[in-house]
Parts: C-alpha cells; structure tokens; sequence
C-alpha cells in the first residue's frame, strides 16, 4: 500500500531546476533507496519531503495529506521524521537533551519520551553509556546513532534518512545498516539516500537512481543489482 507518493515534483533553485518531474512512491513497511551521483537531487527531494523546501509545482502525499504546503513541524507530527546529512546534533548538549528535543511533539506527555529513549537505547547501547555526555564529544559513529535516535524519538511512520554511512569507517557502517534493518523491523517505513550503492542496494527492497534531476531507473533492488549501467555508475563493476 502506497504510504508516500511523489507526483511530477519540481524544485527548483531561483533559476536552477534541481528536481525536474519526478514520480517516486514508497509503500508500507518498505525500505526504498535513492541513488545518485552528488547533485543529483537527493537531498533536495528528501528536504521538500520534509517541509524544508517549497515546491516548483507537483504533489506530495502521505497518507491522505498533501504536504507540499505544510510547514515543517507539522509534516514531523504527521508521522515523517528527517534525519539529515551530517548529522547535526547539537554539540553543546548531552546526549539525552538531544533526544528529549527529538520528542518534542510529546514534551508534555513524560512518559512517551521516556519509552522513546529506552527505545532508543536498546538499538544503540553505547547512547545510553554517554547519555550524559556531551553530544560534540562523540566520535562520528556515535553522533550518527544518536541523529539517527533522536530522529526515532517523534516515533515516525517514516524515516528519511540522508547519507548515514558517510565518513564512517566500514566497520560502523555495518553496524548503523543492521540497526537500519531493524528499525523497519519494528515498523518503521524508511527511505534512504545513500552514496554507498552496495549496501544500499542490500538493505533495500527497492530503488530510484535520480540523474540530474529526473528518474534514471528505478525498480527492485535485486534487479537493478544486475543492471549493467548500475554495476558500471555506481557498484564499479566494468
């Protein structure tokens, strides 16, 4: 069942066209991929997903709600949450304030915030041991966990995830894909941009290759695995 729906999507820059009539759906419970090579137009489709950036023209639903002209805050509580590249935790802050801001749609419900962080700590043990520990003292694995965490602290439907593996040593992004894996386990509908087609294409079911704004490719990830132009652009397969 279709969950998220894009519909002729156009972004565009001032005069610079970024994103030029896209059609991309994510169904229930799904993890779908977006790939791309850097200015692509990932990142700019999953921040008007988000309410981040305007539309040129086109639709975005979720459910039975338009959000192309929703503010932000209100797509969060609708049930999208974005975790962006780079992480952007607040560095001067322990790792629990940042979490407790990642349930901010349930401040006055103490409770659901403390069942979203013991959430939270079970996926990613090593938040608990520095929860008290300030956020910019954490090596880069642990502040994507924590990114990542506090992005699960709204108990999104969907999760929007820009880049988790980047500048991650292969070690850790192992260990942030298994937990990726097992947060759409537990319910969690996920769209992944990531520059990392190999695993990308592992842990998804599907995936869109975007190319200078429109959709390249797309369909299931086993099979654009085998697809000679994906193995050649992006799996380095000659």
């Amino acid at each position: 069942m279709s969950l998220l729906e894009l519909s002729d999507v156009h972004i565009a820059y001032g005069n610079v066209k970024a994103v030029k009539g896209i059609d991309l759906v994510v169904n229930d419970g799904e993890i779908v991929t977006l790939l791309g090579a850097n200015g692509a137009g990932k990142t700019t489709t999953l921040r008007a997903m988000s309410g981040l950036l305007r539309l040129q023209s086109g639709i975005i639903r979720f459910c039975e709600h338009e959000l192309q002209a929703m503010p932000a805050h209100k797509i969060v509580e609708l049930g999208i949450c974005h975790v962006p590249e780079g992480r952007r935790v607040f560095g001067t802050l322990t790792v629990e304030e940042n979490l407790n801001l990642g349930a901010y749609k349930y401040r006055n419900d103490p409770g659901r915030v403390q069942s979203g962080r013991e959430r939270v700590y079970q996926l990613f043990p090593r938040l608990e041991e520095r929860r008290k520990q300030l956020a910019g003292t954490l090596s880069g694995g642990e502040q994507q966990m924590l990114a990542i965490g506090r992005g699960l602290m709204s108990d999104p439907r969907v999760l929007l995830l820009d880049e988790p593996s980047l500048g991650l040593a292969p070690k850790l992004v192992q260990e942030i894909f298994r937990t990726i894996y097992e947060i759409n386990r537990q319910g969690v509908t996920i769209l992944l941009v990531e520059q990392n087609a190999r695993i990308a294409l592992r842990v998804a079911q599907r995936a869109y290759v975007l190319e200078t704004g429109r959709i390249a490719l797309s369909g299931e990830s086993l099979e654009l695995r085998r697809d000679p132009r994906v193995q050649q652009a992006y799996l380095g397969i000659k």
